[in-house]
């Protein structure tokens, strides 16, 4: 059949839901001529990841499809010419520069608009929306000029405008939120609170509960006027209050509009006519507007399925969402705010890391109706499915959001035993079933080929990590070999790569590139390899141009406000009157901020880039040397006062605890260690809250590994029992070793341990039973440690070339950074003035 002979579906929109509708349209080979009119002068792009254009990305690495796929697929584009009007008699659509298009089916894919308030000022120089490419080049380009942004809106799309002004380094950069809460539409006040102080440690500063009256300035923006009185100065507002319907099309064209806006539509997704359908953002269905991408993806496949001749319908759709806001993951599902007297809450809240988690049970303990986490979303894809397959819980409910504790599974259910119409990718609407046919049926053994076989994880990319352990599993079930791979510049897990450069005494990351990669690698394999290298050759971390981690760099903690920390090594937490002098004196003569921290050192605050070399060199001179507080490594080896003091004490706790933290002070990790020795079941020291902690018996020692705390607390599990001081070293030696050797990039212990075939009875073997046979491997590669250890510190100050890296300005060293202000705090004043 000739093209011209096919009937025409005419697309109004080339938005993701418009673009996505003609991808489905294609993939069934519809026998239909599509004719897209779009308003912007781009393909479609990305909006969900619209912040990464000020990360570096570009318009065409957010492009949908390359701009000649159209044409490619027979779909014919018209960008930048919207239709402004719609003949329904005759099935005519005019076009802005008077192009006139028939059709015979006409699917409105119009969008919303940013809802703008009618506030007084509202149309002054240096107000804008953060909606399309075009504002966040306007936005780019004024940022220039500004030095106080703020942010109208506290929701997901506002949350991440001000990610944009931070990016763009805003002195000040202000959220502004009529609700008495961020996000309201997703989390709770517990929430909000925990959302808003990680906020603020970043700099943002959050104002809730405040209605805007006004915005100042004759032709420019100065600053906001609010209800009760106060104002806020600012010169640059970007406004992010919501979303409204663009349905002014429809509206003229007759159709059916509901009250407060939205084209009505029913669940075949058809308007009041019977030839137009309407998708995405621009519809009202069941007197709901949907607001994210997902919705409209399905009430795409809805529209090109009944084109096609399938009765599919388009029905509520689960609003769960996960979203990584400037660093901080946010998630909701099921019901987030369930309440009533059937429905129990269960909260978990962690203060210092910024980490709140609940969810609401049934009564009866059984069903899973929904929750809210904010700072640590990682089981958010097994909860909300749990949720909506409405899987029976586990006997302790609260070990969903607490972890396996004590040995005990808890993490859920195992991910194979979904049902198998589980939507996995709703934003696709790809279920297990297809995931793991993909496998079966049609080879696919990696992630970029499971994109491309289902479209899974091609959306805003949250079921990911899911898809990735429905692949595994199924490749495990069928027989089949799982490799897992670092990256893409990498054929090899981190173990195998680790032997390699072990075997080949590998030296640099360019060598090993060279060697064994592709490519010029990536944030992935960089601070991988650069923990392989520090973790076999104990080099100077700063030698590796491509370091571990971003605090690595300076070899300090940086805080916010741009200053940083330091944190000599206190072993056991023991330190002497002169020593405790010397910490004062030199946080005197820097005016630094000092505090006990949780492992009992001491940590000195607000240290200016320029001062670290020096105020290394006082506290080396004084006997401390770095506490690698920066770095995944060793951190500290916490205890009790042991038998030196207590009267309940069985052995020397501190000295044993000393002893211990010089030892594998250095030790480069996939994740931070920290350890702890306790002088008797009291447990002062919280041995079982680290990742190896030692505890004092009638006998001699256990020896407990695997715990952490965090936002995952998991207590450790008992290794060895009553062995003497000489065996437990050379058991923590082992299980060191063997965890380096084995465990993922960034995986702490309790997770290693967790995801280990075989758990604590496979780990007892191999390190006190020696079942693999490298027991004395690793005592000797931990014995090279220790006879290779180098203070960094040191290291760093003595070396002229690493030197200079530690100055605020290349053409101006010795000159303070003039945006870092030191201020008092509490009782403590810094008494030196810059």
């Amino acid at each position: 059949m000739a093209a011209s002979a096919l009937p025409i579906v005419a697309v109004i929109g080339n938005g993701m839901v418009g673009y996505k509708f003609c991808e489905k349209m294609v993939s069934r080979s519809a026998p239909f001529q599509l004719v897209v009119f779009g308003e912007e002068t781009r393909v479609a792009y990305d909006r969900v990841h619209l912040s990464a254009y000020f990360d570096g990305k570009t318009a065409d690495d957010l492009y949908m499809a390359p701009p000649g796929w159209y044409a490619e697929n027979g779909v014919t584009l018209y960008t930048g010419d919207p239709i402004v009007t719609i003949d329904r008699e005759k099935k005519i659509l005019h076009s802005f520069k008077g192009l006139t298009q028939k059709y015979d089916y006409l699917v409105l894919a119009t969008g919303s608009s940013a809802f703008v308030p009618n506030i007084p000022g509202v149309d002054k120089e240096g107000v804008f929306v953060y909606r399309t490419l075009e504002d966040l080049d306007m936005i780019k380009a004024y940022a220039r000029k500004a030095t106080k942004g703020a942010v109208l809106g506290g929701g997901l799309l506002g949350l991440e405008a001000a990610k944009a002004l931070l990016d763009l380094g805003m002195e000040e950069t202000h959220v502004v939120e009529f609700a008495p809460r961020l996000m309201p539409r997703q989390i709770d006040a517990g929430g909000s609170a925990r959302l808003q102080h990680r906020l603020e440690a970043l700099g943002l500063k959050v104002h809730l509960n405040k209605q805007t009256a006004g915005i100042k300035g004759e032709h420019r923006i100065e600053g906001l006027s609010y209800a009760d009185g106060t104002a806020l100065d600012v010169d640059m507002l970007v406004i992010s209050a919501g979303i409204r319907p663009r349905d002014e099309l429809a509206r003229h064209a007759g159709l059916m509009i509901g009250p407060r806006g939205g084209i009505l539509v029913d669940d075949r997704m058809k308007t009041s006519d019977q030839y137009i359908y309407a998708i995405g953002e621009c519809v009202l269905h069941n007197d709901m507007i949907y607001g994210l991408v997902a919705p409209g993806y399905e009430m795409a496949d809805v529209v090109a399925s009944r084109l096609c001749g399938s009765p599919k319908r388009f029905s509520t759709f689960d609003m769960s969402t996960k979203l990584k806001l400037i660093g901080v993951d946010v998630a909701s599902f099921g019901d987030p705010f369930a309440e009533g007297p059937n429905v129990k809450a269960l909260t978990y809240e962690d203060t210092y890391t910024g980490v709140y988690k609940r969810i609401n049970i049934t009564k009866d303990g059984k069903q899973l109706l929904g929750g809210i986490l904010v700072g640590d979303a990682e089981a958010y894809n097994i909860l909300l499915q749990t949720t909506v397959n409405k899987i029976a819980l586990p006997p302790n409910p609260e070990d969903l959001i607490l972890g396996a504790r004590g040995g005990a599974g808890g993490e859920g259910m195992n991910i194979m035993d979904l049902p198998d119409d589980a939507i996995i990718c709703s934003c696709e609407g790809v279920t297990k079933s297809s995931i793991c046919g993909a496998v079966r049926e049609k080879g696919v053994t990696t992630i970029d080929a499971m994109k491309k076989c289902t479209k899974a994880g091609t959306g805003c990319g949250g079921c990911v990590p899911m898809v990735k352990d429905l692949l595994t599993g199924t490749m495990k079930a069928e027989g089949m070999y799982v490799k897992t791979t670092l990256c893409e510049h990498f054929d090899y897990s981190r173990q195998e790569l680790l032997d390699l450069v072990r075997l080949n005494e590998v030296k640099t990351y360019d060598e090993v590139l060279d060697q064994f990669g592709r490519g010029d690698g990536c944030e992935v394999c960089k601070p991988a390899v650069a923990s392989i290298l520090a973790s076999l050759w104990n080099d100077l971390i700063l030698k590796e141009d491509t370091i571990q981690d971003s605090n690595d760099r300076f070899l300090a903690n940086i805080q916010k406000g741009g200053t940083y920390s330091v944190v000599p090594r206190i072993p056991g937490g023991e330190i002497t009157p002169e020593k405790l002098i010397a910490i004062g004196q030199v946080a005197q003569k820097y005016g630094l901020y000092t505090k006990i921290t949780g492992g009992q050192r001491i940590d000195l605050f607000g240290a200016h880039l320029d001062d670290l070399p020096e105020i290394w060199s006082e506290l080396i001179e004084a006997g401390f040397e770095s506490g690698h507080a920066y770095g995944k490594a060793l951190r500290t080896v916490k205890s009790c006062v042991g038998s030196t003091w207590c009267r309940f004490g069985l052995h020397d706790s501190v000295s044993f605890a000393i002893e211990i933290e010089n030892r594998y002070k250095g030790l480069r990790a996939p994740h931070k260690l920290k350890g702890g020795v306790s002088g008797c079941i009291r447990e002062c020291a919280e041995a079982r809250g680290k990742d190896f902690g030692i505890i004092a018996t009638e006998k001699g020692w256990n020896l407990y590994v695997c715990g952490n705390g965090g936002s995952k607390p998991a207590h450790a599990q008992l290794l060895a029992a009553d062995v003497d001081k000489e065996t437990c070293v050379r058991y923590l030696d082992r299980f060191l070793m063997f965890y380096i050797r084995t465990a993922d990039p960034l995986t702490r212990t309790s997770t290693w341990l967790s995801k280990m075939d075989g758990g604590m009875a496979y780990l007892r073997n191999v390190v006190v039973n020696d079942s693999l046979g490298i027991g004395a491997e690793l005592e000797e590669a931990m014995a090279r440690h220790v006879a290779t250890y180098q203070c960094e510190w040191k290291a760093a100050i003595e070396d002229v070339n690493m030197r200079k890296r530690f100055t605020h300005f290349v053409n101006a060293p010795g000159e303070k950074d003039p945006t870092v202000a030191l201020v008092p705090l509490r009782e403590q004043v810094r008494a030196k003035e810059w």
